[in-house]
C-alpha cells in the first residue's frame, strides 16, 4: 500500500553530481546540459550521454534540463503558429486541462499534426533537432512515436494539483487498483515526458514544479492523490527558472505540476512532447467493431454472469480508449474517454439495438479522428 512515510524513506539516497559526467551544471539535484555541446560531441560520448540519460530518469533525479535545446528563431516561428491556433480554436470551444480548472490554461491538443499541417517549414525546423532525437531515442530507442499538446498558462493562472503521467496518471484510485503493482511500475518505461520553453519562464510564472527521485516510488500512482503527499509536495518541490528554447523531460513517474503564474504579464507557453515507445502495440490490426457488431444480438440473448460478460466484452473490444483526439474525445466517467467496451456493455444495459450500437461505435470514430 501508498504510504508517505514510505515514499520519503525511498527520497532518501541521492546521487552524486559526479554521476553526471556531461552535465554543465546541477541545481537542485537536477542536472542541466548543454545543447551546443552535445552537438560537438563524437559518436561514442553521444551514447554515453544517453546512458547516462536513461539512469537519471530511471535512478536517479527522474528529471534533467538541456540548455538552448531549440534556437529561439525557430521557436519563435512556432509560437506564431501556435497561438494562431489557440484564437482559432477559441471562436468554437473552450478546452480543459487534466489537472487544472477549465479555463484556467489554454491547451492546443495534437499540436504536432496541427503544426505539420499549417506550417511544414517551421515543423521542419523544429523537429529536424539531432539532440531531441537522441533524448528520446535514449529512453525508448529508435522507433519512438512522438505527440504534442501545447500549454499556454495566463497572468494569474493556478498551479495543476501533483500528478505523475500518462498512462496510469489517467486513472481514478478505484481504476489503478485493477492493475498489478508490476505493471505500474513498468507502464513508466513505455513513455517520456518532455517540455519545451517558448518563453522566458521566471519562477514567478510557474515553471513545472519537480520533485527529484520521486519516480523511484512504487506505489507512487496510488500515492499522489493522497491530501498529505500534496502537502508535502508543496513543501519540497523545486522549480528551475527556463529560457526561451530549453527543454525539461523526465520520467512519467515523477510527481510534478505546473506551477501557479503570479505575474502580470507573462503569459507562460510550453511545448509538452510526450514520446511513446513502439512496443505498445499489439501484432495484429482486429477490427474490433465489425467483432461486436457481429456477435451483438447472440450476446443479448445470453444470461451471463458478471465475471463471464466482463471477459467476452474485454475480448470484444478496443479496451483503451487512447490513442484519441482530445478536442473531440472528452474524459468520460474517470479521465479517460469511452472505451468501445464501455460502449458495448452501456448498449447492453440499456437493451439497444444493434443499429443503436453500430450508431454508437460510428460517433466514438468520429471523436477519435483528426479531421
Amino acid at each position: 500500500m501508498a504510504s508517505l512515510q514510505a515514499f520519503m524513506a525511498s527520497l532518501a539516497e541521492k546521487t552524486n553530481p559526479k554521476d553526471y559526467a556531461f552535465a554543465a551544471d546541477v541545481k537542485a539535484h537536477i542536472p542541466i546540459y548543454d545543447a551546443v555541446q552535445i552537438n560537438q560531441m563524437g559518436s561514442a560520448d553521444k551514447q554515453a550521454l544517453r546512458q547516462e540519460w536513461a539512469q537519471c530518469w530511471q535512478h536517479q533525479a527522474g528529471v534533467m534540463v538541456v540548455r538552448g535545446l531549440i534556437p529561439e528563431a525557430t521557436v519563435d516561428a512556432v509560437t506564431e503558429v501556435f497561438m494562431r491556433l489557440l484564437k482559432e480554436q477559441h471562436k468554437e470551444h473552450n478546452l480543459g486541462d487534466h489537472f487544472a480548472p477549465m479555463g484556467a490554461n489554454g491547451r492546443v491538443w495534437n499540436a504536432l499534426e496541427k503544426l505539420a499541417v499549417a506550417a511544414p517549414q517551421a515543423f521542419i525546423d523544429y523537429y529536424k533537432n539531432p539532440v531531441l532525437a537522441d533524448i528520446c531515442q535514449a529512453w525508448l530507442g529508435p522507433d519512438y512515436r512522438l505527440t504534442s499538446q501545447v500549454n499556454l498558462v495566463y497572468p494569474g493562472g493556478t498551479a495543476q494539483q501533483p500528478h505523475r503521467d500518462y498512462h496510469l496518471g489517467f486513472t481514478t484510485p478505484d481504476e489503478l487498483a485493477a492493475y498489478p503493482l508490476h505493471v505500474q511500475t513498468m507502464s513508466a518505461m513505455l513513455t517520456l515526458q518532455g517540455a519545451v520553453a517558448h518563453g522566458h519562464m521566471p519562477v514567478a510564472s510557474g515553471p513545472t514544479m519537480l520533485l527529484p527521485y520521486s519516480q523511484r516510488y512504487a506505489h507512487g500512482y496510488g500515492l499522489y492523490q493522497q491530501e498529505d503527499f500534496m502537502s508535502f509536495f508543496a513543501e519540497h518541490a523545486v522549480q528551475l527558472p527556463l529560457q526561451k528554447g530549453d527543454g525539461v523531460f523526465f520520467s512519467p513517474a515523477l510527481m510534478h505540476a505546473a506551477g501557479a503564474n503570479s505575474t502580470s504579464d507573462i503569459e507562460r507557453m510550453a511545448n509538452l512532447l510526450q514520446v511513446s515507445s513502439p512496443f505498445g502495440k499489439a501484432m495484429e490490426n482486429v477490427d474490433t467493431n465489425r467483432m461486436q457488431l457481429a456477435t451483438y444480438e447472440t450476446l443479448q440473448a445470453q444470461q451471463l454472469g458478471d465475471g463471464e460478460l466482463a471477459a467476452v466484452s474485454t475480448a470484444l473490444s478496443d479496451n483503451y480508449p487512447f490513442p484519441t483526439n482530445m478536442d473531440r474525445d472528452a474524459p468520460a466517467q474517470s479521465l479517460k474517454p469511452l472505451s468501445g467496451k464501455d460502449i458495448l456493455l452501456q448498449a447492453l444495459q440499456d437493451k439497444a439495438t444493434k443499429q443503436q450500437l453500430h450508431e454508437a461505435l460510428q460517433a466514438q470514430k468520429w471523436r477519435q479522428k483528426t479531421r
